[in-house]
């Protein structure tokens, strides 16, 4: 590999760490700040929002649209977590019945941070994603059971996808039975992507947008929710304190251990670049053409921007306390600038 090659890949591992751990910080953030129920209304919202543009296209990229509906179901959380770097795995028993499992550690409560997920808020996920299932491929008696959750110390997230005889009610289109559980699952006897059509290149840029797709995603929903202000406040709180508190293991990832200026530049480049943008270094001047992240997304980019931006200003703040960072949207163009805090850190 070159050298540009080595920090590319360096920078898709640490971006996708960064957004996932944003995700992560940000239900805990509405947990402890706005409560339960505020953050298992975003986590629904979230999902549901995601399901709605994913799912049926997913199918088809995957090439499991012809598949029975259960196993289909079953067989995208499998392939499309897979692909974003979750830890899945599967069963199929039947035509009419099959099983998903996220074995620990679990993805989106990473680390300690499952210890203060509410069930509540863990099964809203469920209730956004996995219950809607049936309704977007037109199957009344499809749904989903739950027999297993992370968050109450069972070995992992796991459920079935089931197509019942007779339609099931709104209200049971998810159903948890604890008192249930997956069949030994043979790791050998997984199912595997065909390897032509998904490249190690393809699959690289995959586990990025994966993560990416959470960030665009959760900006709109928490403007709906919330109003732009309170978005702004708790995002941007979130999005700080992840940059803070994963700056080491970036800068280590991309090899940067200077505290200089120019060298955060580079670093900030090197994460831009690693999401697909355009960007130029001048010294201690980073200027980014486009903004491939928030494309398509049906929000005032300017509100996204002062909600996403800090968490490169908590890097920085742990990078070098004496410095900061001077941001500018301007049209399609986003500049950084890293020089003297005049507060003196």
């Amino acid at each position: 590999m070159t050298p540009a090659d080595t920090e590319l890949a360096a920078g898709r591992k640490a971006i996708a760490v960064l957004y996932n751990a944003l995700m992560t910080g940000l239900v805990l953030t509405l947990v402890s700040r706005r409560g339960e129920q505020a953050a298992a209304d975003f986590v629904f919202a979230h999902f549901r929002r995601q399901h709605l543009e994913k799912f049926l296209p997913g199918l088809e990229k995957l090439g499991l649209a012809g598949l029975p509906d259960a196993v289909a179901c079953a067989s995208y959380h499998f392939h499309s977590n897979a692909l974003g770097g979750v830890k899945t795995q599967l069963l199929i028993e039947s035509d009419r019945k099959a099983w998903v499992r996220y074995p620990p550690p679990r993805w989106i409560w990473q680390g300690a941070a499952v210890c203060a997920v509410p069930p509540r808020v863990n099964e809203a996920m469920l209730h956004g994603w996995h219950g809607h299932n049936g309704v977007s491929l037109g199957n009344p008696r499809l749904g989903f059971v739950c027999t297993g959750q992370t968050v109450l110390g069972h070995p992992g997230l796991e459920g079935y996808y089931v197509e019942y005889d007779q339609e099931v009610a709104e209200d049971q289109r998810v159903r948890f039975a604890c008192d249930e559980a997956c069949p030994p699952i043979d790791p050998a006897a997984q199912p595997v992507l065909d390897l032509a059509a998904w490249p190690p290149e393809r699959l690289a840029r995959v586990e990025v947008s994966y993560a990416a797709e959470y960030v665009r995603s959760l900006l709109p929903v928490m403007h709906a929710l919330f109003g732009p202000a309170q978005a702004e406040a708790l995002v941007g709180q979130t999005a700080r304190l992840i940059g803070l508190q994963f700056h080491e293991a970036t800068a280590a990832a991309l090899g940067i251990h200077d505290e200089g200026a120019d060298s955060f530049a580079g670093l900030l480049a090197a994460l831009a670049r690693a999401q697909g943008e355009t960007v130029e270094v001048d010294g201690p001047r980073v200027v980014q053409t486009g903004w491939r992240l928030m494309r398509g997304v049906p929000l005032d980019p300017a509100l996204a921007f002062a909600a996403w931006n800090p968490l490169w200003e908590g890097l920085l703040a742990a990078h070098n306390r004496h410095l900061r960072l001077s941001s500018e949207l301007s049209g399609d163009r986003l500049v950084w600038t890293v020089g003297p805090n005049e507060n003196g850190g």
